[in-house]
């Protein structure tokens, strides 16, 4: 696959917004200037990504982010050969390309991508920090200002795609959750534009549904969600419409479990 798929660059001069929640902020900055790999760990959409974009905003380093999937290959990351113009040429992984550069590579969900990628990150995971390119012949040295990055939703794990103890041991870990009430309440206003009394509304409902996990739902209505959803209320959609379009659809294919949803939803806006 074009390895442009599988990787974005960013460096931007305002910080996206992200609402802090404890000192996590802290710790990135401090893992970032000891040279520490850092892991977050939490549940889908509750702002791991928005975090790491926010902190490589804020520390003034491009971003390059690898969405990990079954087929995410080493080579995905480090580089191969590729023809150019007639002309067989090596072009640098979103991996390779932050080490050269001193970036921070953010790999999201890494348990789904094949087991050879934690081969390839362990040699950068300890105080060596390098990245040996075995088609290439080089021994990259990460400098200063590299930072590797993972991410993964511990709720999805089973025995086929989990982090091994000695590479989970390799990293500083953060561990991510939905924010506090009043806290969801105004980043789902400063995100969609909807007053933050409806936005408390959505919030409360979210509380209800998120209940639900582990019962009749695999995961529970994440931060994301409510965006989207507070984001067509506020551009005129009907609550209900709206609601069903964020809150339920994405959540179940389930008609049982739609319903009981749906009631959840008119329980709360009628």
């Amino acid at each position: 696959m074009p390895l442009s798929s599988v990787a974005t660059s960013a460096s931007e001069r305002e910080p996206p917004f992200y609402q802090r929640v404890g000192n996590e902020c802290g710790m990135f900055e401090q893992a970032f200037r000891q040279r520490l790999p850092l892991l977050l760990k939490g549940p889908t959409g509750c702002g791991k990504t928005r975090f790491v974009s926010h902190m490589a905003a804020r520390l003034g380093r491009p971003l390059f982010t690898v969405s990990c999937h079954d087929d995410l290959t080493a080579a995905d990351l480090t580089g191969r050969y590729l023809l150019q113009g007639g002309e067989t040429r090596w072009v640098d992984g979103p991996l390779t390309r932050a080490v050269r550069e001193g970036g921070i590579c953010y790999l999201d969900e890494v348990v789904e991508a094949r087991k050879d990628v934690t081969v390839v990150l362990h040699p950068l995971t300890d105080d060596r920090r390098l990245l040996p390119l075995e088609r290439t012949g080089e021994l990259l040295e990460a400098p200063d200002d590299f930072m590797l990055v993972v991410s993964y939703n511990p709720g999805y794990q089973h025995i086929l795609k989990s982090l091994k103890p000695s590479t989970r041991q390799r990293f500083v870990a953060l561990s991510f959750d939905f924010p506090p009430p009043a806290t969801e309440r105004d980043i789902v206003a400063r995100e969609s534009g909807l007053p933050a009394e409806r936005c408390a509304a959505l919030v409360n409902l979210a509380a209800s549904l998120r209940a639900m996990k582990g019962q009749d739902l695999e995961e529970g209505v994440s931060t994301r969600l409510l965006v989207y959803c507070a984001t067509l209320i506020s551009a005129g959609m009907p609550i209900l419409e709206a609601a069903r379009a964020t809150l339920v659809e994405p959540l179940s294919d389930d008609a049982d479990v739609q319903e009981g949803l749906m009631e959840a939803i008119y329980a709360t806006f009628g």
